[in-house]
């Protein structure tokens, strides 16, 4: 006869492996987010960098790398604290793709530099939890400040503020997630000559399912827009509408850019850290007709890939 107590050791290890993950705030994707929070006395720390690759033009690399500390104030409520370094590197050749040709020098230049790029403070409420409810829903708040404009590393004046909503649905016992995010940006930035205030649209959206215990394989979709007519030396482009967000005055303007991106993306979770790599390329784009946009791709804000890599480490 099979002696029950001796199948308990084995019993609770497959248990262990088959179990879903915790919940925690994890990164299954490069820019989509779970709607988890991190619990309540939890502290995890984030390291991540998005290479943004290709201008059609020249070359370009842009490396955004952000350290991250998250807390768990309660259950339900985190705080982040983020910091940026930008690493920049390119020399493109048409003089209309701006404004990282201006800022190379011109022609036959190069731009080469690493930068403090700013900080960003957040807060995430978690309303629905999706283990336990229909669905998981949760709001973010950020405030974000750049001393480096993320496109050609030049010194500007931004503050932005960020209003998140965190969508989430799990199916199949846990095993396979689906989350949207819409986020709002808001925009003032200040440069020599020029006032830029924007109003940003960040839209993304993942599906991963866990192909093996702690693996997991994913899909995304980030759409990215901005809606602004730059004020430079004082005065508006006439054939441009203006955004706004001043409390007496909201409007949303023209839009300047666009781009979508569609990509693979895996996670792999252990007892304590994780780590989540992904690639994403630009598949559609556009923008207005001050835009530098060919072949249905946007260049002057967007690139031809994101490859993101991420680690986080709960204490």
């Amino acid at each position: 006869m099979i002696n029950a107590r001796a199948l308990m050791p084995l019993a609770v290890a497959v248990g262990m492996l088959s179990a879903p993950p915790a919940i925690a705030d994890e990164y299954l994707w490069i820019y989509a987010r779970g709607s988890d929070t991190m619990p309540k006395g939890a502290l995890e720390t984030k390291l991540s960098d998005v290479y943004r690759r290709g201008k059609d033009s020249g070359d370009y690399g842009f490396h955004d790398l952000r350290a991250e500390l998250e807390y768990g104030i309660t259950d339900r409520l985190s705080m982040a604290a983020e910091v940026m370094i930008f690493k920049h590197d390119y020399s493109v050749d048409d003089p209309d793709l701006q404004p990282m040709f201006d800022t190379q020098g011109g022609a036959g230049g190069r731009f080469s530099d690493t930068q403090y790029g700013g900080f960003e403070l957040s807060l995430k409420y978690n309303v629905l939890s999706a283990y336990k409810d229909l669905l998981g829903l949760a709001f973010g708040l950020g405030y974000e400040r750049r001393d480096r404009y993320r496109l050609d590393g030049a010194e500007i004046d931004q503050d932005s503020f960020v209003f998140t909503t965190y969508l989430q649905k799990n199916f199949l016992d846990d095993t396979l997630t689906v989350v949207v995010v819409p986020k709002l940006e808001f925009e003032r930035r200040k440069s020599p000559g020029v006032l830029e205030e924007e109003i940003a649209l960040d839209l993304s959206a993942g599906v991963s399912y866990r192909i093996a215990p702690r693996w997991f394989v994913g899909l995304e979709f980030r759409h990215q827009s901005d809606y602004l007519n730059p004020q430079e030396d004082g005065v508006f482009n006439p054939e441009l509408e203006r955004s706004s967000f001043d409390l007496s005055d909201f409007r949303i303007g023209s839009q300047h850019q666009r781009g979508n991106y569609l990509g693979p993306t895996v996670h792999y979770a252990a007892r304590h850290w994780w780590t989540t790599a992904g690639a994403l390329w630009q598949i559609r784009g556009g923008g207005s007709p001050f835009s530098f946009s060919r072949n249905n791709r946007n260049w002057d804000e967007h690139e031809r890939v994101h490859l993101g890599l991420a680690v986080g480490y709960e204490f």
